[in-house]
């Protein structure tokens, strides 16, 4: 397919993406654009395909002040116009790596068993392989990688975000209803747009020199 956009641009709109402190409460996201945002999440890659997770759109204002006292009264979580829980599985069985074959077998026409052999090695993997030390620790870094693709595209289509760590995950799962359950929180993100006097907008990104951190061997 042909670029969507420039070299030049594309640095351009990652050099205006900063982690949002002050976004304009009157603001809303356009439905095609939050649409597009969530499909984004959908279409996010993960290890084997697993997609280990799932993300928590919170509208419901009561539910967001809560989240909002478990988030050291951070005012994005109720000022943002929307705002996301990215959680991941505690843990992956097999039965995991079933659905997820017959969800490709169902979306391509795969012949039945003819996949048997991949699940095989995701299964092998999850119960011999490095993750199996700390299976929710791999799901966890699957689900940033969903993060990472979201707040991206979120940039690209003019969108502020402000990932959110400074949360109380046990505290978050308490008012989300996720004691007990199988997923447990990571983090969050506000999304919407920036406020006139949020004094972060304009300040320049401190990064380390590229020579410094980028290694050609």
């Amino acid at each position: 397919m042909e670029p969507v956009t420039t070299p030049e641009r594309l640095l351009q709109i990652l050099r205006w993406r900063y982690a949002t402190k002050r976004f304009d409460k009157d603001r809303r996201i356009p439905a095609p654009v939050w649409e597009a945002l969530e499909q984004a999440l959908v279409l996010a890659p993960s290890s084997f395909g697993l997609q280990p997770w799932k993300f928590l759109v919170v509208d419901d204002p009561a539910l967001r002040q809560e989240l909002r006292r478990q988030s050291w009264n951070q005012s994005q979580v109720t000022d943002a116009d929307r705002y996301v829980v990215f959680t991941a599985l505690r843990t992956t069985t097999e039965h995991d790596v079933e659905r997820f074959l017959q969800r490709t077998t169902a979306v391509r026409g795969t012949p039945p068993g003819q996949l048997a052999g991949y699940g095989k090695v995701i299964v092998d993997f999850l119960q011999k392989g490095w993750a199996a030390k700390d299976l929710f620790g791999w799901n966890a870094r699957q689900a940033y990688l969903a993060l990472g693709q979201f707040m991206t595209a979120a940039a690209l289509l003019g969108v502020d975000t402000c990932p959110m760590e400074g949360i109380d995950a046990n505290g978050y799962d308490r008012a989300l209803g996720l004691h007990g359950s199988r997923y447990a929180t990571l983090c969050a993100c506000a999304v919407g747009y920036r406020a006139g006097d949020d004094k972060y907008a304009a300040a320049p990104k401190v990064r380390y020199p590229a020579d410094e951190v980028i290694e050609r061997r």
